[in-house]
């Protein structure tokens, strides 16, 4: 069956399972800007089993998807211990970019004070991201020039995750995807200024990049590029493919996190990944 349409039919699974996710932790709403997207949600863990916090920007094709669509993301990294942040932006078509990117900022440096005025340390900070969210989240954590203009720290970031995310926008393009770029940039908008392959800059900070060839919306070559810009700079960078057999673009970004580590091979790697840092 043709991966696209693979990734249509896998709606419905996806959207019962999450349906049935049990909430043990009770997120706490944080307001970042006037906006009702302008918020982040915190996940303080039942037993905090990790110095290491993540900080996550959630998917959506940039025009959907908010914090607390994507609670079941909160309960699950919660359930393994960690302190999880989980920021949200104004949504594309309304709000074009660079919108979004400057909300992610904002959220960031909004999350890092509230944390450390809950006397949490946060010299230990994992950023990460699926799909619109891998996009924005990698440009937060390699382009210098966001970070100054947004005045952004990143020095405690020690690791970025990135899953199923559009890196490069030179690559073989879904019609989907397609649109959903004309909805994010302005007509006239010189796209290179919001393509994480083309924003890289040089860094210390680790990268493990989860993508599927079996995606069905971004391909795959996507992530290769962007794998292999971040040797060329001298980044550390490492590349996974998924295996498991739910390896459509919606059932590994987000559907990794409505199984076990056990079940679930591209999660598994995700938080291993993590442990070893």
């Amino acid at each position: 069956m043709n991966d696209s349409l693979r990734e249509n039919l896998s709606y419905f699974g996806l959207y019962r399972k999450m349906l049935s996710v049990k909430k043990e932790v009770v997120a706490e709403y944080v307001s970042f800007g006037k906006h009702k997207d302008q918020y982040f949600l915190y996940y303080e863990p039942n037993e905090v089993c990790s110095d290491k916090i993540v900080i996550w920007v959630h998917g959506g094709g940039w025009n959907a998807g908010t914090p607390k669509y994507f609670d079941f993301v909160g309960q699950t990294m919660a359930s393994y211990g960690y302190r999880f942040v989980s920021i949200g932006y104004r949504l594309s078509p309304k709000y074009k970019y660079p919108c979004q990117i400057e909300d992610v900022c904002q959220g960031y440096k909004a999350a890092i004070r509230f944390l450390q005025e809950k006397n949490i340390d946060t010299s230990k900070i994992i950023v990460s991201g699926p799909s619109a969210g891998a996009h924005l989240s990698s440009i937060l954590v390699y382009n210098c020039d966001i970070q100054e203009r947004m005045h952004v720290d990143i020095s405690k970031v020690i690791g970025f995750v990135g899953v199923g995310g559009p890196y490069s926008f030179s690559t073989k393009t879904t019609l989907s995807v397609k649109i959903l770029l004309h909805e994010l940039f302005s007509k006239r908008y010189d796209r290179s200024e919001g393509e994480p392959c083309s924003l890289m800059n040089k860094s210390d900070i680790p990268m493990l990049l989860i993508q599927s060839k079996h995606d069905g919306l971004i391909d795959y070559s996507c992530a290769e590029i962007f794998y292999k810009k971040a040797l060329e700079l001298g980044n550390k960078a490492e590349l996974y493919s998924v295996e498991d057999r739910h390896n459509t673009h919606s059932w590994y970004t987000a559907g990794m996190f409505l199984e076990s580590r056990e079940q679930n091979k591209a999660l598994n790697k995700l938080l291993t990944w993590i442990e070893a840092l």
